[in-house]
């Protein structure tokens, strides 16, 4: 009977045994430590199965492990037997299981996960997620490009999950999003704080070309170079550096960019507000040129304060001439304010304001009948073009280079650099004109010859040659030409051989040609003319006398 039962007993305890499932490779088991010798935990995953783990399994990156006899640990099953009789175990995989687990469903809710920065691969670094090993790269680290991550390796701190592929084992994180959110937290609770027109206190973080960065407390401010001074800034590194604490007045505050524009000038007097009272119109300044443009110099007159020296303003006779060549950068001028306007915060300078006109100069030691010397500068066609004192020019037109050869003639003997004298005949000052004349050096011969000679004046002349068609004649040193029709009244008579060389003839002026320097003469005019004379003296020939009568009569007359 005893037997029987304990027979019946085993059978039931045996059915039960089969009953229970083996475990299934490849699944996450329960175990429990039992010893740990060689580095090793021996772990007892019941079903009469132990297996061996190393301990390092059981570490967490840079930290030493912990476990101890008796610790119940859930482990991966990889085979159930394996060459030794053991099961093949694997805390590690465990670990990653039951990480990537709970990433996956910290990645659908978007939350944050704890990891430490364990090691440098290419391109950036790689990350611990609590058995999951996740890529960092370079570019997520900081907001802000990181030298040295020492300081951040083997440090427990919150990641955000960019992306991951469990099949793959992909898992790529962020710490740059973290510092992201909460720098945007902290600017957002700052600039709840900061108000236009406060004055407040910063550090210098960064300078750039265009301006700097300050640190107002965990919130930068841009503070633009045209906000550093009054006065003109190159650049910011003229008055700031970095790290430097400096007072700033906050101008504008973007509430949807967080944008904080910042003003150092503000904090200081405009100088425009004196501008009318110290500069007025008229006055003459000393000032510094600061830049120099195509179409001007400008002329800081104080710190804060510049004018514009246009380039018509910069010279009295440098007409086409860039700014440059006349004045330099930080070169010190004087200035006469010629204009101001505060709307536009402008003040137009002249510098050819504070130097006597050169033409009134001019004027004034050169009046009108002056000998002047210069040299030929530039040779035109209508004229010459000489320098004279004060870095001025002087013309000679073409009809006052000689007189008695054509001016397109005359200006073929002169040369660039050949020095000449001249006579002033006049000076404009206002259109900044000065006219000489070569000739005037002379007395004009035609003029001395025909001193009271008037057109149909009678004059005596000598034969000097004759022609075909007609004579040359001379009358004090000026030669002039009779033509042919007229040499005589009557037709047989306007013969040019009748005439010798050396006769005397008196003859009628019929023009006086200053252009040409031609005297007009004419036999046949003095003959009508003493006719006329005759006829309306002595008699008519409508009276009966005939015309032979009334010129014996009036030959007789003056004889």
């Amino acid at each position: 009977m005893c037997a029987k039962a304990t027979m019946e007993e085993f059978e039931a305890l045996l059915n039960e045994s089969l009953t229970i499932d083996t475990p299934e490779e490849g699944s996450v088991v329960k175990g429990k430590v039992i010893a740990i010798e060689a580095g090793q935990a021996i772990i007892d995953v019941g079903y009469k199965m132990e297996g061996r783990v190393d301990l390092k399994e059981f570490a967490n990156p840079g930290e030493a492990p912990s476990i101890a006899v008796g610790d119940e640990v859930e482990v991966y099953l990889d085979r159930v037997e394996n060459a030794r009789g053991e099961a093949s175990i694997s805390r590690e995989k465990a670990r990653r299981e039951e990480a990537w687990d709970r990433l996956e469903k910290a990645y659908a809710a978007e939350e944050r996960v704890e990891g430490a920065i364990f090691g440098r691969v290419k391109g950036g670094f790689t990350v611990d997620l609590g058995g999951a090993v996740a890529f960092l790269p370079g570019s997520q680290v900081d907001v802000r490009p990181v030298r040295d991550a020492g300081p951040l390796m083997g440090l427990k701190q919150p990641f955000q999950i960019l992306k991951m592929d469990r099949r793959r084992g992909n898992i790529v994180v962020s710490r740059r999003a973290i510092l992201e959110e909460s720098r945007a937290e902290q600017r957002a609770e700052v600039i709840a704080n900061l108000s236009e027109g406060q004055t407040v206190e910063g550090v210098v973080k960064n300078i750039t070309e265009y301006g700097a960065f300050v640190d107002l407390g965990g919130v930068d401010g841009l503070l633009h170079v045209t906000d550093m001074a009054w006065r003109r800034v190159n650049h910011p590194s003229e008055i700031l550096s970095i790290g430097e604490t400096v007072k700033v007045q906050v101008v504008k505050i973007n509430k949807e960019t967080h944008r904080i524009s910042l003003g150092m000038k503000q904090l200081q007097a405009d100088p425009w507000d004196t501008v009318a009272d110290k500069f007025p119109i008229g006055s003459v300044h000393t000032g510094r040129v600061t830049n120099i443009t195509d179409y001007g110099a400008f002329v800081e007159l104080e710190a804060g304060v510049e004018g514009l020296v246009h380039v018509s303003e910069m010279s009295w006779t440098k007409k086409n001439v860039h700014p440059g060549k006349i004045v330099s950068t930080s070169q010190e001028v004087d200035v006469m304010v010629l204009e101001i306007d505060e709307a536009k915060r402008r003040v137009s300078l002249g510098l050819k304001q504070t130097m006597r006109n050169p033409w009134e100069v001019f004027a004034e030691t050169h009046p009108v009948g002056t000998v002047i010397e210069g040299e030929v500068k530039n040779i035109t066609e209508f004229g010459l073009f000489v320098g004279l004192e004060g870095d001025i020019d002087g013309m000679v037109h073409l009809s006052d280079i000689s007189w008695d050869t054509r001016g397109e003639e005359a200006i073929q003997d002169f040369r660039k650099g050949d020095v000449v004298k001249a006579v002033v005949q006049e000076v404009d000052i206002e259109k900044e004109r000065i006219s000489l004349s070569i000739k005037a050096l002379e007395n004009d011969a035609m003029a001395e010859a025909v001193e009271g000679v008037k057109r149909g004046s009678v004059i005596t002349v000598a034969v000097t040659a004759i022609e075909d068609g007609g004579i040359e004649v001379e009358y004090n040193g000026m030669k002039s030409f009779i033509r042919r029709s007229d040499l005589a009244r009557d037709r047989q008579d306007q013969r040019p051989e009748r005439f010798q060389v050396g006769d005397k003839v008196d003859v009628r002026v019929t023009n006086i040609d200053t252009k040409t320097r031609r005297l007009g003469l004419s036999i046949k005019a003095r003959e009508i003319a003493e006719e006329k004379e005759a006829v309306e003296q002595y008699g008519s020939s409508d009276s009966g006398a005939s015309l032979g009568d009334i010129l014996g009569a009036a030959l007789k007359g003056r004889n």
